[in-house]
């Protein structure tokens, strides 16, 4: 399942033409709260569908270490063909789904409107792999799709309500969080209702 329509072969051409847009405004929050901290040396992020690397690009740019996963290997290529690379870029790339993926402790968790891809049966595990290989102080950033979204019941696509999203974040800090509904077009130029809920939160250190 995908955030869009079309086979495989759509794949390399869909990466270029979203890995072209701006860093989402969740990943660059987060990059800017550790950047406040008093320690604000560079660290790890795991980038889950890091896709064509709109968001990656922000970390390798702030000089931070990235982990890319994506269940797409078109996803890789396109984030090593990018001409914005930047020299000696920290950046590991990996093809698998997230149920199957494995990365070290990191400092950040980043999925850019991917999470919803999984599966029901597998949502919950996934999130607590990504809660466990978090240090102390830690932060997620991304999206989770609400029950009111027009995609709500597809299949191999998780959806929460707005207590339901509370609770997956009851041992974080919320630094930030919006939900969104509006009309608009996907990447593909289909038009659908999003019900989406923006967070970026730090898990408490206690």
């Amino acid at each position: 399942m995908s955030l869009t329509s079309g086979g495989p072969r759509d794949w390399a051409a869909y990466y270029r033409k979203t890995g072209e847009r701006p860093p989402r405004p969740t990943a660059v929050f987060a990059l800017d709260r550790f950047d406040a901290e008093p320690d604000a040396a560079p660290r790890l992020v795991v980038d889950l569908g890091a896709g064509g690397g709109r968001d990656v690009i922000a970390f390798l740019q702030r000089g931070w270490r990235v982990i890319a996963i994506d269940g797409e290997a078109a996803a890789a290529d396109s984030l090593r063909a990018r001409q914005d690379l930047p020299d000696g870029a920290l950046l590991e790339t990996r093809t698998a789904q997230f149920e199957d993926a494995h990365w070290p402790q990191c400092d950040l968790v980043n999925s850019s409107f991917a999470l919803p891809l999984c599966a029901p049966d597998q949502f919950v595990a996934v999130w607590e792999k990504i809660v466990g290989s978090l240090l102390p102080g830690g932060r997620f950033a991304g999206q989770l799709y609400g029950e009111r979204d027009s995609w709500a019941g597809r299949p191999g696509m998780t959806f929460h309500t707005r207590s339901e999203v509370e609770r997956l974040f009851a041992n974080f800090e919320i630094e930030l969080f919006e939900e969104e509904e509006d009309d608009s077009e996907t990447p593909r130029g289909e038009t659908k209702h999003w019900h989406v809920f923006h967070v970026v939160a730090r898990l408490r250190a206690d």
